[in-house]
């Protein structure tokens, strides 16, 4: 019998409750089995997803997964030295707000848990020149409890900040070129770009690399306007050659401009392969794999959970108001690649 690439999974593992209206972008602790981990809830929200977008405040939050096989939303995540590190970054009329799409990586050598996460600013939030800045933020410690944050990763100084971070393995040359979400404005249209990361020390300030996918160049319908790296998919999963990953990529539509707005197309979770030897996208699909049954406007993937041989899920989040779980199948993924 022939599989699916993908099967959505009934019902759905996080849902929002009466503490938050929103919630996404979820991340698990592998030494934890993955039945821990942490989720970006939002505290208050501006806007409207599908006209204009929307100005979020919002919040880490631990998860962990129940009975039922749901992950239920905890306590909001401590971090030590958070405000100290945030008022480093922050001026007077400056809007923080809050720490977004986080995303663990367990360094085994050295038995410590790194947190990656989204630190946006509003600058001059009271003025009449008020600018985003973008920085991709970091804690470290034995696990999620014991984090103390540190100096961002990567510090937006113009560069067009840093997000969604995919962590790659370790090259020959022995650093690594890690991915992030990026911006790039071309004739007054924003895009979200993949900017590679070259990272010595995973604790220490990386430097900003290539633009290595930008929508703009290459009309696939459905990530013409916004690419944001996912999860790469391990080797033992799905094997796509020496020094390449399987990756899942989020894409959003172009945006269009009616009555002076902007309004902004479908996002959906499509596969890329990734060189990270040399730190270069070889290839983006055509069409996009996973668009959830219930999708208003995004399906944003966050995590790849392994399986048995040839087998995973995939945890997204939908109009950022719950999580999916997907199941994945190797094989059936395996002719979709050139």
């Amino acid at each position: 019998m022939q599989h699916e690439p993908y099967r959505e999974l009934p019902g759905r593992v996080i849902e929002t409750d009466e503490r938050f209206k929103h919630v996404m972008a979820i991340t698990l602790d592998p030494t934890a089995r993955f039945e821990r981990g942490v989720a970006r809830c939002i505290t208050s929200r501006e806007g409207d997803l599908v006209d204009g977008g929307a100005l979020d405040h919002s919040e880490l939050r631990g998860i962990a997964l129940d009975p039922a096989g749901r992950f239920a939303i905890g306590e909001r995540l401590p971090i030590r030295h958070e405000k100290e590190m945030i008022a480093s970054l922050t001026g007077r009329g400056d809007d923080f707000l809050g720490l977004e799409d986080p995303d663990i990586w367990i360094d085994d050598a050295a038995g410590l848990m790194h947190l990656y996460f989204t630190m946006p600013i509003f600058h001059g939030a009271l003025t009449n020149h008020a600018h985003t800045r973008v920085h991709l933020g970091h804690a470290v410690g034995r696990d999620l409890m014991s984090l103390t944050m540190t100096l961002p990763v990567l510090t937006d100084s113009g560069q067009d900040g840093a997000k969604e971070v995919s962590i790659a393995p370790l090259n020959k040359e022995g650093y690594r070129f890690n991915l992030v979400e990026s911006s790039n404005t071309i004739d007054g249209m924003t895009y979200s770009v993949v900017r590679s990361a070259v990272a010595l020390e995973m604790g220490e300030p990386w430097e900003f690399g290539d633009v290595v996918f930008h929508p703009a160049e290459h009309g696939i319908p459905w990530i013409a306007g916004h690419a944001s790296p996912g999860p790469l998919l391990p080797r033992d999963f799905i094997d796509v050659g020496a020094g390449k990953l399987l990756g899942v990529m989020n894409g959003r539509e172009a945006d269009t401009r009616k009555h002076d707005r902007i309004h902004h197309g479908l996002f959906s979770v499509g596969l890329f392969v990734y060189d990270y030897e040399n730190g270069g996208i070889e290839w983006v699909s055509e069409q996009p794999l996973i668009r959830d049954s219930e999708a208003r406007t995004i399906t944003f993937a966050s995590q790849f959970v392994p399986g048995r041989k040839g087998e995973g899920t995939l945890y997204a989040h939908v109009d950022d108001s719950f999580v999916r779980a997907y199941a994945l199948d190797a094989a059936a993924l395996r002719p979709l690649i050139p």
